[in-house]
Formats: C-alpha cells, structure tokens, sequence
C-alpha cells in the first residue's frame, strides 16, 4: 500500500466556549424584553437545540450539560461543538469543530 503526507495548509481557528465566541458570530444584542443585551444566536456556531436531545442532559463527549454546547453546520452534515473546541475554517471557507486534543497534534502556530 502506498503512503501519503498531509500537505502543509495553515488554517485559521478560534476556540469555542460559548455562544458569540466565534469572530463571525457577530455582536448584535437583543433590544427589550427578557433577554435584553444578550447576544443574538452565532452565525457560524448556532444555540445546540434538538427535540430528541433534553438540554439539561450530559454530553458523550465532554460530560457537559448540552445547554451549553453549540451546533455548526458543515459540508458533511451538522456537528455539535462542545465547549473547548477549535472551529476551523478549512481551505475552502467551510467551517467545522475539532476536539482541542486532536487540535493540538495536528497543528501548531504559525
């Protein structure tokens, strides 16, 4: 079988930890009412809502409550994006969330 090498791309990533986080998330905030001040839901890692999934459940993957997980929707389909998670902007534009793990031995800084 033959062998390959990934071949050296540099990649723009921000780490996740909550709703806004993301550069392109935006800043607008609600005007009145309940949530006033509070940023609107993120344009690249939306709120993580489900009906099949209660909120105040435990992730899989990290034990948090899913209330504070994100959801970002990738060319593979949509991903839940714990907190911690690096969002990548691939080569392409496309956007997808990477465990800090995984982050860490696959890319450092340039």
């Amino acid at each position: 079988m033959a062998k390959y090498r990934k071949k050296p791309v540099v990649i723009d990533a921000v780490q996740w930890f909550k709703n806004g986080d993301h550069p392109e998330d935006g800043s607008e905030t609600f005007d009145s009412g309940k949530f006033k001040g509070e940023k609107f839901e993120g344009k690249v890692v939306r709120y993580f809502r489900t009906p099949d999934v209660d909120g105040k459940s435990s992730c899989k993957q990290c034990s948090n409550n899913m209330h504070s997980h994100g959801w970002i929707d990738t060319l593979e389909g949509g991903h839940i994006v714990c907190p911690g998670d690096f969002i990548i902007t691939g080569v392409k534009g496309e956007k997808y969330p990477c465990k800090p793990d995984i982050f860490q031995a696959t890319y450092e800084t340039v």
